[in-house]
């Protein structure tokens, strides 16, 4: 299993950035798949998750109407748009993949056990500054 991410960078308040993940060793119809971020000085929080077993995707309240997560099986990458980014936006994002087979979005964002080391990316810097 692995997963890579791209496209974090610099950007002013109001912007907008578009991370990716690429995947290989597993099937993106087959696990829940979501963004975390770390801020400075601050603890792993969930953003957003997606399952094939939901009729929409989690989102954290901060972020919800600004960011859209999405996947793309076919080219094994799933995505997290970032619209109207805020400076407390800034964070090292991380994509994640489920440690179970078909589970709710909920589960993997709000659950007490996070997926081990090997199903995370290395993470991507976002900074949100004028």
């Amino acid at each position: 299993v692995q997963l890579v991410e791209s496209g974090g960078g610099l950007v002013r308040p109001g912007g907008s950035l578009r991370l990716s993940c690429a995947v290989s060793g597993f099937s993106l119809d087959y696990y829940a798949i979501g963004w975390f971020r770390q801020a400075p000085g601050k603890g792993r929080e969930a953003v957003s998750c997606s399952s094939r077993k939901d009729d929409s995707p989690w989102y954290t309240e901060s972020v919800r109407g600004r960011f859209t997560i999405s996947r793309d099986p076919a080219e094994d990458k799933f995505y997290l748009e970032m619209n109207d980014l805020k400076p407390e936006d800034t964070a090292v994002y991380y994509c994640v993949r489920d440690h179970y087979p078909i589970r709710f979005a909920e589960e993997l964002c709000e659950g007490e056990d996070e997926p081990p080391f090997d199903y995370w990316g290395r993470g991507t810097q976002v900074t949100v500054s004028s």
